[in-house]
């Protein structure tokens, strides 16, 4: 199994890998390019010394060709050397043991040639440099690596030193930065546990402009849809639960009269019969408009509902619909401007059966209904009833499923879902209805004009 790592050991682990090659990267450059100055300028203070005792020999051999190289080197202390005579038949070597073998290549080179020539034998601590003072003589001094190569020793252990004393402090800053970037990412963590937990108000506290204030107002635009969603849902549910009991109990009556009813039918009294299928007659069709208010609901709950848009007169309508409630006596209409407008005509005409329905079970005579298509975009549609209106507190519930004027579970006529349904349909338009009161209750339908 992989070891798991939490972010703040990534984050130090990624600082300190790249401190520590860019730091060891740095060291070896500047060691190398000390190194390479170190060495050149060995080389060059040797080559110096070696030329001025080449430029001496030379001069002392025009009298004392051999002898007088010897002579002056005899006199020289600092550094080692030999002296390889050639003039005779057996090679002289002059000067103490050489400290290194010398190879045959640099003398056979030197002897042939005027400038000095160096070399550093494999494995050997010195720098060997050769010239020819004089025809036949080769003169071999010897330049001890030692200091040189304590100065590089001292100097990779400087630049060690340093190396390791940087990637201390990135280490400690790695650290540091973690745990900074850390810090917010495990406040986001546990705000996420807290939302989880139902502590919907839990939000962050966004400092800055990076990214990390980016999170936090991320995650706070997240915390405040899921709590619009679960207050939402949680109100949806309500309403699923009241509904269900609403509709258990508007069917309850009908159902029992029927059942009622239908004992009824066998009796052998004719008043009992006709009376039994008087009431069968009545609650089937309540029965009837009952389910198909809550097969129309369903549908919208569901999305699903049909809608065909025509051109409509508002006029003709709202009309037809007086006719159809039999409020053509109390019921005045008047319509201005342009009231033609792109809708599916029977919703717009379900809208209208229901809002005089209501204005006439609830309200007062005269009803009064006000077609306004003097606006561009935009019609309305007014039903004013004389009666007592609706209730301040009871102008947000009015448009709620079962709703009834007295918020009472008392037998009506009605299912209880006339304006839910109107409202509803309003809004598969793109519209609305609004309640309010003048002189009795005011329902105004607000219907998009369409393209």
């Amino acid at each position: 199994m992989r070891p798991h790592f939490g972010l703040r050991a990534r984050i130090a682990a990624a600082v300190v890998v790249v401190t520590t090659a860019a730091t060891v990267a740095m060291a070896l450059a500047a060691y190398h390019l000390q190194a390479n100055d170190m060495t050149q300028r060995f080389h060059s203070a040797s080559r110096a010394d070696f030329e001025s005792d080449l430029a001496q020999a030379r001069f002392v051999a025009r009298n004392l060709p051999t002898e007088g190289v010897i002579d002056y080197m005899l006199r020289e202390h600092a550094v080692a050397w030999n002296v390889f005579d050639y003039t005779r038949e057996q090679v002289l070597v002059h000067g103490a043991e050489p400290p290194v073998t010398i190879p045959g290549w640099l003398l056979s080179a030197a002897r042939a040639g005027d400038a000095p020539l160096g070399t550093e034998p494999e494995n050997s601590p010195f720098l060997v440099l050769a010239g020819s003072p004089i025809m036949d003589v080769v003169l071999v001094e010897y330049y001890t690596l030692d200091a040189l190569r304590a100065d590089l020793s001292k100097l990779r252990r400087n630049l060690a030193g340093m190396a390791l004393l940087v990637t201390a402090l990135g280490i400690a800053g790695g650290m540091v930065a973690a745990r900074r970037i850390q810090r917010p990412v495990r406040a986001v963590a546990n705000a996420a546990i807290r939302l989880g937990d139902g502590e919907l108000d839990t939000r962050l506290v966004v400092r800055g402009g990076d990214e990390l204030a980016d999170l936090a107002g991320s995650f706070n635009a997240m915390a405040e849809q899921v709590g619009r969603s679960i207050v939402e849902l949680r109100a949806k549910e309500e309403q699923q639960r009241r509904f269900v009991a609403d509709v258990a109990h508007d069917l309850r009556t009908p159902v029992a009269t029927v059942v009622a009813a239908a004992d009824g039918v066998d009796s052998d009294n004719p008043d009992a019969r006709e009376r039994a299928a008087r009431l069968l007659s009545v609650q089937s069709r309540r029965l009837a408009s009952l389910v198909e208010d809550l097969l129309e609901m369903s549908r919208f709950d569901a999305g699903v509902a049909d809608f065909h848009a025509v051109a409509v007169d508002l006029a003709d309508l709202w009309a037809e619909a007086i006719d159809l409630v039999g409020g053509g006596d109390g019921t005045t209409l008047r319509a201005v401007g342009d009231v033609i407008v792109r809708a599916d005509p029977r919703r717009v005409h379900t809208i209208a059966r229901n809002l005089l329905t209501n204005a006439l079970t609830h309200g007062d005579p005269p009803v009064r209904v006000t077609i306004d298509g003097t606006r561009p975009g935009l019609v309305t549609v007014e039903v004013a009833d004389s009666g007592p209106g609706v209730p301040v507190e009871l102008r947000e519930l009015v448009f709620d499923r079962f709703a009834r004027g007295d918020r009472a579970r008392t037998a009506t006529s009605g299912s209880g879902l006339g304006l839910a349904i109107a409202q509803e349909n309003a809004r598969i338009h793109g519209g609305r209805i609004t309640v309010s009161e003048r002189d009795g209750a005011v329902f105004t339908v607000s219907l998009p004009r369409g393209q």
